[in-house]
């Protein structure tokens, strides 16, 4: 593409938004604390990580008076010398002006999953002054739950990539939650709680963000006291760097979720113990509840606060969710106000410029308890502009709509797309493309801003371009073209058959339409065995096919491409998914008609073909390793014993998610290794078990499975082996081998 057809594409495919002024005059106190020379040189050091010697290309500033609505802008332009002058009202919309000059000018793609970033020269010009500003005053960013799903192991260079991330993409209010157990710590010790006490309230790295939401303590515990030290050193890094962009991180406040010691220190205080939750018992559940109209909640959530900001500094927004998948004591709406009330008054005793940012997931997940007078009342406990409301799951179950836009509350507009940041192709992007756009449009709306909550990244990168850029948009985007563009950046050429295989994957796999589908892998492939598992799809697998079919045409071309490499493995994984659906049922069919013949068949080459080589696919690619993951938690261990405890815990939430699998498989990944020594042993046990019904002529008993393939599952917990932290193995061979074994069957069976 020559740069005059770039620049033409550009400015064709960027719509941009003229600016609305904001109805919450309370929310124009929230601005960046860094200067704009400080914000300036962030910028500069993530172009300098990013493109290296040619950094010095770009001239970035920030002047914070470019916008005078609190609304972002950047604008860009050419120089003389080929260089691209770029100012912007913070950092973070200097950052994303400049990504989207590279994606749009330059054809560069900047994801979790590799980078293409072949930039032309010299730089392609801008003729004349390309200016880009957003409608919405805040993009938000992460789920209480991505902390411990996908960021609980992360090392100080990982978060400073993640950080470049959003602000390429224009976060400017992100979740800052990592540290705060350091504070809580101090806190409990100055009440008068004893270690034992502390201890056996916190959970362990990987359950965090659930006893953070009072859903569950002890289990994975206890904390070593070098985590304390880590976690809050990180933190410190975290929030300068987040601010120097101009970002506004959001930090944690008192919910009312309290140690059991609380009580013996407290014994009149007015607490609630709940039930179990998600089907643990009471060893590991059953949080105890402060009464927020307690006078002791405001003195614990003053005291915490006031460690929070003495110690994280502030920018007035904090997160605290009450009632998070737990049903209130009362629906009386004079109690919930109250509550509120008293939660928000904790914050304001310690700041009072405070924001309270809700989740509203509690009005999705508990919709049978919260009724418009119930929402209403806990809602207007605050007053108007002074809590800002997540729609967490708005591509799918909007709440807004039916709550006439939070009752006046603003509110966020979320994507959430993932659940327990499980594998799997999925995107909902008609729903993505229009929802924004239609909240912007509605009666009276309150929205001000759109955001990112999964509970897990690192998983459809396509989608969350996507999303992000929305922001910047004045009306959807034509996604044909969108996905068409996409795939020339991505790998950094206009070869039709990968434009035709996005395009395939986008109005099918990445669309699904179905109301109130939640995306969390459903397949039998990484879900215990039995005979009540679901195989329909919410997309066609013959488009999946026929894109597999183009991308296998270009690899030989294209394997030096990361972002090629990535593709390959997942969507050639995806179709395995969907084959292994096609195989059980082919088992579950034969042992119904009492077929040995045709069970050994398929039970045979699921599990000694087609899981074994899926295995070696995902191997073969640095981000699908089981022993990555493990690695990682080990590296936060200054001894062997925090090494097993932090391998023990990463090892759990993947699979069991509980000392008895009380939520097995909800954070399932498809990774090397775990692949083969969980997946497939799970399966192996399963089909040989039904082998010996039809043999003995005894019936197939669930529970009798269960017990034995409980053994299996603690057994892979357990098993101290080390997996592989370096690819094996040579992916296009093995994704070759795999075509040309398993494409003629998965056509087979469309016909």
């Amino acid at each position: 593409m020559s740069n005059k057809s770039s620049c033409s594409v550009a400015l064709i495919v960027f719509c941009l938004f003229v600016a609305v002024h904001c109805r919450f005059p309370s929310l124009d106190r929230i601005r960046p604390k860094a200067s704009d020379k400080a914000q300036a040189r962030a910028v500069y050091g993530l172009l300098k990580r990013l493109l290296g010697n040619r950094s010095t290309e770009f001239i970035v500033s920030v002047n914070k008076t470019l916008s005078n609505d609190s609304l972002d802008v950047c604008e860009l332009r050419s120089t003389k010398n080929n260089k691209i002058v770029a100012t912007g009202s913070t950092g973070v919309a200097v950052a994303s002006g400049v990504y989207n000059y590279l994606k749009y000018f330059c054809n560069c793609h900047v994801s979790w999953s590799g980078n293409q970033l072949d930039v032309p020269s010299p730089l392609p010009p801008l003729t004349g002054l390309l200016r880009i500003n957003t409608p919405h005053r805040f993009r938000y960013y992460q789920n209480v739950c991505t902390f411990s799903y996908s960021a609980v192991w992360w090392d100080w260079p990982r978060w400073e990539k993640e950080i470049d991330w959003m602000a390429l993409n224009g976060i400017n209010l992100p979740l800052a939650f990592t540290g705060q157990e350091a504070l809580w710590q101090e806190v409990y010790r100055a009440l008068g709680l004893n270690e034992s006490e502390i201890e056996e309230f916190f959970s362990g790295p990987a359950f965090l963000a659930w006893n953070r939401m009072a859903n569950m303590n002890k289990f994975g515990g206890p904390l070593p006291q070098s985590w304390h030290v880590n976690q809050l050193y990180l933190q410190f890094k975290i929030l300068e760097r987040m601010r120097n962009f101009g970002m506004i991180p959001v930090l944690p406040a008192f919910s009312g979720n309290i140690p059991k010691g609380i009580l013996r220190l407290y014994p009149k205080a007015n607490v609630t113990r709940l039930g179990p939750w998600s089907h643990f018992n009471c060893s590991f559940s059953c949080s105890y509840i402060l009464d927020p109209r307690d006078p002791l909640f405001l003195q614990i959530g003053s005291l915490y606060l006031s460690q929070v900001v003495k110690q994280f500094g502030t920018d007035h927004v904090y997160n605290t969710d009450t009632f998070n998948e737990m049903t209130p004591p009362s629906s009386d709406p004079v109690y919930l106000s109250a509550v509120s009330r008293s939660v928000f008054a904790s914050m304001t005793a310690v700041d009072p410029d405070a924001v309270w940012l809700m989740q509203g997931w509690l009005f999705f997940s508990d919709a049978a308890f919260w009724k418009p007078a119930q929402i209403q009342a806990l809602l207007h406990g605050v007053p108007l502009g002074r809590m800002i409301v997540l729609d967490l799951f708005a591509e799918t179950n909007p709440v807004f709509s039916y709550t006439e836009s939070f009752y006046g509350q603003p509110f966020i507009w979320c994507m959430l797309q993932n659940f327990g940041g499980n594998s799997g192709l999925f995107g909902t992007v008609e729903s993505i493309n229009s929802g924004p756009f239609q909240a912007l449009s509605f009666p009276n709306s309150t929205i001000v801003g759109i955001g990112m909550t999964p509970e897990g990244i690192e998983q459809n990168p396509v989608i969350y371009e996507l999303m992000s850029e929305l922001a910047w948009r004045k009306e959807p985007v034509n996604l044909a073209k969108w996905v068409s563009l996409y795939a020339v950046r991505r790998y950094g050429s206009m070869d039709t058959n990968l434009t035709a295989a996005w395009k395939l994957l986008f109005f099918s796999v990445y669309n699904c339409t179905v109301p109130h589908y939640k995306n969390h892998n459903q397949s039998p492939l990484v879900h215990r065995p039995s005979f009540r598992m679901k195989t329909s799809f919410w997309y066609n697998p013959a488009d999946v096919f026929k894109a597999w079919k183009l991308l296998m045409e270009e690899a030989p071309s294209f394997m030096s491409k990361e972002t090629f490499q990535y593709d390959l493995v997942d969507v050639t994984r995806q179709v395995l998914q969907v084959l292994t659906s096609y195989y059980y049922h082919d088992i579950i069919v034969a042992f119904q008609n009492k077929k040995m013949l045709e069970l050994l068949t398929a039970g045979g080459v699921l599990v000694y073909d087609l899981l074994p080589e899926l295995n070696r696919l995902l191997s073969s690619n640095g981000n699908f390793l089981l022993g990555t993951w493990l690695e990682r938690a080990r590296s936060m261990a200054l001894n062997e014993r925090e090494a097993q405890l932090y391998d023990m815990n990463a090892r759990n939430q993947v699979t069991l998610w509980g000392p008895s699998g009380e939520i097995l498989d909800y954070a399932s990944k498809e990774w090397g290794g775990l692949i083969e020594d969980y997946y497939a042993q799970r399966w192996g046990l399963f089909v040989q078990t039904l082998v010996g019904c039809l043999d003995s002529g005894q019936p197939y008993r669930q529970d009798t499975f269960n017990q034995a393939v409980f053994q299996v599952e603690k057994g892979f917990i357990y098993n101290g082996r080390k997996y592989p932290t370096k690819p094996q193995g040579d992916t296009y061979e093995i994704t070759y081998r795999i075509y040309l074994k398993y494409y003629p069957q998965a056509i087979k069976r469309l016909l």
